[in-house]
């Protein structure tokens, strides 16, 4: 078992993974995981925590998070803890949790910062593009998305995700076509509003500053911040992969 960045980096698993012969399996934390942090962070003073976490209809982590507070609640039960699903993944996920910590270091309220990130679930999307969808499919998180399998080697699929699952969005003939629909997608959502985003790829830091640049350039990007997915996420869409998590400011 390999720790994702702890005992395999990122540059090393995306330069094997495709000569890889078998899909690596990817695993979540379980309960002691969780319970273990929640004890860390109650040692140091902690009496309210924030437990947030990607979509429980791809990932067990939710899950585990859940039993782990029902656990803690009868070594620690005047510790309280908030377990959410964000129903999101990658720099959605991540958006939640950079607000959070900021409205936390702000001495915001406990129950503030909770409403504050579920008033962001249904708001923070994701769009990503890649050569192919086999690693999606090979893992099976390929969810609504099955159809564009089968398109031909030079299509490029621009996939999203909608409550928890993911979904198509449409095809393009080039990267750069992509990158545009994107753009035009994320326009006809957001309407004008100002918004924050983060520009996720694997392996292909390159290909995100593209779509930087196009954003810049058409939408009202008030914050943006780059990201590479880590290994455990990176197995599913494979090195190539670009695209982007944003959300509304409000």
């Amino acid at each position: 078992m390999r720790r994702d960045l702890v005992i395999i980096d990122r540059d090393t698993f995306y330069r094997r993974l495709p000569s890889a012969r078998q899909l690596p399996q990817t695993a979540s934390p379980g309960p002691g995981d969780y319970i273990q942090m929640y004890q860390s962070l109650s040692d140091v003073g902690a009496q309210e925590i924030i437990s947030i976490h990607m979509t429980s209809k791809g990932s067990g982590a939710f899950q585990a998070a859940m039993a782990a507070r029902e656990m803690f609640a009868e070594i620690l039960p005047k510790i309280k803890i908030e377990v959410i699903d964000t129903l999101n993944v990658s720099m959605c996920h991540g958006w939640m949790v950079i607000e959070a910590t900021r409205a936390a270091l702000a001495n915001q309220p406990f129950n503030d910062i909770i409403g504050r990130v579920k008033q962001m679930i249904p708001v923070s999307h994701m769009l990503q593009t890649a050569d192919t969808l086999k690693y999606l499919y090979m893992g099976g998180r390929i969810g609504k998305a099955k159809h564009l399998v089968g398109s031909l080697l030079n299509i490029k699929p621009i996939v999203g995700m909608d409550n928890g699952v993911i979904i198509a969005l449409g095809t393009a003939r080039s990267r750069r076509q992509a990158y545009q629909m994107m753009v035009e997608i994320v326009g006809k959502v957001v309407d004008g509003s100002k918004i924050k985003v983060a520009y996720v790829h694997a392996a292909a830091l390159v290909e995100a500053q593209k779509i930087k640049e196009l954003f810049d350039s058409r939408l009202d990007v008030v914050e943006s911040i780059f990201a590479e997915l880590s290994p455990a996420l990176g197995v599913h869409t494979g090195p190539g992969t670009a695209g982007m998590c944003y959300f509304p400011t409000f």
